[in-house]
């Protein structure tokens, strides 16, 4: 059995670097399609591997994913924010450096979670329960909070309510919402950013291959005092609560970037917990656990195990992949690179969500452009889900 879980667990490492590394594949599809899987052609393969296999691959895409966020300027929902600071970097040779900053973000946030599971085991029950109503309200001060910190609040308010309509109207054209996720979420987070890149004609510079330095003891407070908030809150992903955690580090574009690697590996390691201690799934990856098994102590600790071997093993993985990127992207047109995304991503579009979804990946795709041009954070166009989630809980 122990040869069997090693295997699974290296294996998980391998697709969750193939799918970090190839924009548009989001953890949700991956593990919508392994769960359908599960039922099927592997319906003889014990529950267990597959769990490690989710796990390990949850966790190795969680540190790629900065790879092309950063250099394609084609992030998923969780590392849109680190376009803008890293993609500074990027134009002044500093790839390596940005994604690194990220990785290293990760690496402690493991830290972070081995302090931290002991407590919240003991409290997030007790808090979970007392606190379930005040969900709604608690999504809309989050909301709030990210409008506000904006310099220009005006066009923030506008791009919230935007995207959050879109995703009401979404939501509704689809008989089972979960299909609409993909085109919604590329569309408004991925080609959009793809469309001014080509447009902009971005060429990149030579890229220095130099250690990141940074002060790591005020974002890795930050991180580990907001990062709860992924459990009890629906709809709101890592990217939503580093600009809260950014408010309280008042970090520079290098910290944002620590801090964004540390929430988005912790994120990701919390949706577990919250599906054992609460039932409820945060990211496809624990809705995918979910429908698969439930959750015992003992595969829970085998779980917690898995986060940890992962992290130290992506993090070098990482560390090989952004630096041979960074000495090869600059042999490459930058345009052709986007175009080439860009169509990837529209065929992958038609085959998971047919005809409509190339409709709303359409209509999302202008609506992002349009949110960017208002020059504010993208982060605001996760409306699309807070939104519909707040409608929810109150109606």
């Amino acid at each position: 059995m122990l040869i069997e879980i090693i295997l699974f667990f290296f294996l998980g490492l391998f697709f969750g670097t193939l799918a970090g590394l190839i924009p548009g594949i989001h953890i949700n599809l991956i593990g919508a399609a392994l769960v359908s899987l599960s039922i099927s052609a592997l319906v003889e393969v014990n529950t267990i591997y597959l769990v490690v296999f989710i796990v390990s691959m949850s966790i190795s895409q969680t540190f790629i994913d900065f790879i092309p966020g950063i250099f394609l300027g084609c992030p998923d929902t969780d590392t849109a924010l680190s376009t803008l600071p890293g993609h500074k970097l990027l134009k002044e040779g500093k790839g390596y450096e940005a994604v690194m900053l990220c990785s290293y973000g990760c690496l402690y946030g493991g830290l972070i979670l081995v302090i931290l599971i002991i407590p919240l085991i003991l409290l997030i029950p007790k808090i979970y329960s007392a606190m379930i109503f005040l969900i709604p309200y608690l999504l809309i001060l989050v909301s709030l909070w990210l409008v506000f910190s904006e310099k220009k609040k005006i066009q923030a308010a506008s791009a919230f309510l935007i995207s959050g309509i879109l995703g009401l109207l979404v939501f509704n054209v689809f008989d089972n919402p979960e299909n609409s996720l993909l085109p919604l979420l590329t569309g408004l987070f991925g080609s959009s950013m793809l469309l001014i890149s080509i447009k902009n004609k971005i060429v990149i510079p030579p890229q220095k291959i130099t250690e990141p330095r940074i002060r790591k003891m005020r974002p890795l407070i930050s991180s580990a005092i907001v990062s709860p908030l992924s459990i009890v809150l629906p709809a709101i992903g890592s990217s939503q609560i580093a600009i809260i955690g950014s408010s309280i580090a008042k970090t520079d574009d290098k910290g944002f970037l620590f801090l964004l690697g540390s929430i988005n590996l912790l994120a990701m390691s919390f949706s577990f917990l919250a599906l054992y201690l609460i039932s409820k799934t945060r990211t496809g990856s624990a809705a995918a656990i979910n429908d698969i098994l439930k959750l015992t102590p003992e595969i829970f600790a085998l779980i917690i195990i898995t986060i940890i071997f992962s992290v130290l093993l992506s993090f070098f993985i990482s560390k090989f992949l952004v630096k041979n990127i960074s000495q090869i992207i600059t042999s490459f047109s930058y345009t052709k690179i986007s175009v080439s995304v860009l169509i990837f991503l529209i065929i992958m579009i038609s085959i998971f969500s047919g005809a409509l979804g190339l409709v709303i990946f359409v209509i999302a795709t202008f609506t992002g452009v349009y949110i960017i041009l208002m020059d504010v954070r993208k982060t605001n166009m996760m409306g699309c889900l807070i939104l519909p989630t707040i409608i929810l809980y109150l109606f």
